[in-house]
């Protein structure tokens, strides 16, 4: 019998909304979510050395409003705070109880991506350490800053008893993330998992690491809107953002069994390696090619078969150019029919959340028919010559999308999600 993964909730917090219905209006308006951070600009240093001080930054969000009890808030990181925040989104859409009852609790699991560990959390501590010795590092510094606590505590506050634990993979974390929950379900190891990523290491640490690895966009401090631009030929690299995305995911039978909403079906993951460099794609996108051979393998579609691609798109000028390579490699001339965008052209790179989130934004394209464009796409890339729905959203069926995410290491990871048919 052939199991089928259905997604029937869908949960998000990033810099251009703090849900989905928010999200989806302003990235089908254009809007970008990048913006100064102003708490950067306060330091002296952060004018003088770091060079960059823009960000993609989630706006106006109390974890208290999503987190119970109360004291529990301070005891976490913010990656934490907003995985719950956006599974608390998913979980009602699903239509699922507070918590699940032991039979399906046993069958149910949770997995996210997270990229790197909640570094306000981390640097606070060692701060403490230094200034004021080892008895002020507090007891929950570790619980609050190991990724693996994000999926831990939604599955004690949800009572999924089956997995929790997180893939950290760079930007393709979330991603993977989702795919291996889909196998979970494919394979009959469990009915029902929550899947996605979430991240919040918009810390002046992390972004002086990128900064002198010269892979942040540096030349839109005072423009900060116009920073990301994927394909664009002035692009400059990438700008840090932080959010979180969820997918809640049931087998077909049960999600029927309960009465859920259907918003779209996942058919298809692939996973690769490129085995190439630390930092920079395999030449032509090699490794990404082989990822989406395999996710469409996966999903028994053929290459023309796919409408819309979410492209990882990150505005850097490695990727963006070997993406394309590879888009055009996989598809043939079906390429140059496919409608392609990246939403990190408003949301920035949200790093091991990228995944989850355009994964539910990749979900909405399916179920609304519409297609959110890319920003900032003033002077085409000769190299990148797709159709990257420019500058405005566009309406057109879309029964197939694929959502690309790629991270350092060489890590590749491709899903797609269809359109249901019962």
């Amino acid at each position: 019998m052939t199991r089928r993964v259905v997604i029937t909730g869908l949960g998000t917090l990033n810099p251009v909304g703090n849900n989905v219905s928010a999200s989806w209006s302003n990235l089908l308006a254009g809007r970008s979510g990048i913006d100064t951070v102003a708490q950067w600009c306060e330091k002296k240093w952060a004018n003088e050395c770091l060079g960059v001080t823009i960000g993609g930054e989630v706006k106006n969000f109390s974890a208290e409003d999503f987190v119970e009890p109360k004291k529990d808030v301070r005891r976490m990181g913010r990656f934490i705070h907003l995985g719950l925040a956006a599974c608390h989104e998913a979980w009602q859409m699903a239509a699922l109880p507070d918590r699940l009852d032991d039979a399906l609790g046993n069958k149910a699991g949770c997995v996210l991506g997270v990229g790197m560990v909640g570094m306000e959390v981390l640097t606070d501590n060692y701060d403490a350490l230094i200034s004021r010795g080892p008895r002020r590092v507090s007891a929950f510094f570790i619980p609050g800053t190991i990724s693996n606590l994000a999926p831990g505590q939604i599955a004690i506050r949800r009572n999924m008893r089956l997995d929790n634990w997180t893939v950290v993979s760079a930007c393709a974390s979330g991603n993977h993330a989702i795919g291996e929950a889909f196998l979970h379900i494919k394979s009959g190891r469990a009915d029902l998992m929550v899947a996605g990523g979430t991240e919040s290491t918009l810390h002046p640490l992390a972004v002086a690491g990128f900064n002198n690895m010269h892979a942040l966009s540096s030349h839109f401090n005072n423009t900060p809107t116009r920073a990301s631009r994927p394909f664009d030929k002035d692009r400059d690299g990438f700008v840090m953002g932080e959010g979180a995305g969820i997918l809640i995911l049931e087998e077909l039978e049960c999600a029927r069994k309960r009465g859920a909403k259907i918003i779209a079906e996942l058919v298809g993951y692939g996973s690769t390696c490129d085995a190439n460099h630390i930092t920079a794609p395999a030449p032509e996108g090699e490794g990404a090619q082989r990822a989406m051979r395999q996710a469409l393998l996966s999903a028994n579609l053929e290459p023309g078969q796919v409408d819309y691609i979410n492209a990882h798109g990150t505005s850097t000028p490695l990727n963006d150019r070997f993406e394309t390579m590879a888009i055009k490699k996989v598809f043939g001339e079906h390429a140059y029919k496919l409608a392609v965008s990246s939403t990190k052209s408003m949301t920035g790179h949200l790093l091991g959340a990228a995944g989850g989130v355009e994964a539910v934004f990749s979900a909405m394209s399916v179920s609304t028919d519409q297609m959110p464009p890319t920003i900032n796409l003033d002077t085409p890339d000769p190299d990148c010559d797709l159709d990257y729905i420019p500058n405005k959203a566009r309406s057109g069926i879309v029964n197939v999308a694929m959502s690309n995410s790629f991270g350092f290491g060489g890590a590749n990871a491709v899903i797609i999600i269809k359109k249901f048919v019962s």
